[in-house]
């Protein structure tokens, strides 16, 4: 073989060499990056699978809470939206009997309710043999006395008819705020929150008391001097709270609470009810939109 041909050999077996590298190197590199997408994939993020690979939505809990319509129904429907962002459900139940709500959540209709303070739960739970537990304080409810006849505390004459509350604990509650008026005493050593005009030992101005149903007293109003009322039922029956001539201050024991079965204290969604309850934001929303009618307890 001559110079020329040996040179031509030569080169085929160069380019030959060349192409067989070429396709090794292309068969490892690929399963590589192959490998890599899959480790570093974003769809699979924040997400929880089955055995099959399928991914499963975190399930959404319902919360059923009763509530009497005013204030409590309106602040639960303002934190509606921070509980969905958690996952919860949040069904408020207001029921036309508010004393229905304690047998509601006895009976497991609803999973909390928020309408009442802790010596009126103290004084049906004796009664009923409930077995609740309380959870969050959210607000007070500043019991006042309210008139269509007078203008000032001052104006009330001898013989007045004054309308108190009839369960236990307001009757108390309606007791306690006419004494730090000056207008009555009550005897001492009354520790259970308790009292009716029986226990009235001092009534210089010789006032008349009609004992009522609490939700009856804004009706009852034309025929009285003046009457306790509770805030709740002021705002339900539309009276201006601004009106009452005198009210409790901000230190009443009497906030209203959540209150739920004893061992659902712990439940995580309870929990979350009661953490959005005493927020910054839901003691804005109270004060702007009840003013000095409902007071935060946090």
């Amino acid at each position: 073989m001559g110079k020329k041909g040996l040179f031509v050999v030569i080169a085929l077996l160069a380019i030959f060499s060349s192409v067989l590298a070429g396709c090794g190197s292309g068969g490892s590199s690929a399963p590589a990056a192959s490998d890599t997408a899959a480790q570093g994939s974003p769809a699979n993020a924040g997400t929880s699978s089955d055995a099959g690979g399928t991914a499963q939505p975190k399930q959404e809990v319902t919360l059923k809470v009763g509530a009497a319509p005013v204030p409590h129904a309106e602040i639960l429907e303002f934190i509606k939206p921070k509980l969905k962002e958690e996952g919860i459900n949040l069904e408020v139940v207001v029921l036309d009997d508010e004393g229905q709500l304690n047998p509601a959540l006895q009976d497991g209709q609803i999973n909390a309710n928020f309408f009442q303070h802790v010596p009126y739960l103290d004084s049906v739970s004796k009664e009923k043999g409930y077995d609740f537990a309380v959870t969050t304080k959210v607000h007070v409810e500043p019991i006042g006395f309210y008139s269509d006849k007078l203008k000032s505390r001052d104006e009330l004459k001898d013989g007045a008819k004054i309308g108190i509350p009839n369960n236990p604990s307001n009757e108390y509650r309606a007791l306690v705020l006419l004494q730090e008026q000056g207008l009555i005493k009550l005897k001492d050593g009354l520790t259970t929150y308790e009292a009716t005009p029986n226990d009235i030992v001092e009534n210089p101005k010789h006032l008349q008391f009609v004992e009522a149903e609490a939700a009856t007293l804004p009706r009852a109003l034309p025929d009285l001097d003046g009457a306790v009322i509770n805030t709740n039922i002021v705002l339900e029956a539309n009276i201006d709270p601004n009106s009452a001539l005198f009210r409790e201050d901000g230190n009443s024991p009497y906030a209203n609470v959540i209150v739920v079965r004893k061992g659902d204290e712990n439940r995580e969604e309870i929990r979350k009810l009661g953490a959005a309850l005493q927020t910054p934001d839901v003691k804005t929303f109270i004060q702007n939109k009840y003013g000095v009618a409902v007071v935060p307890a946090f």
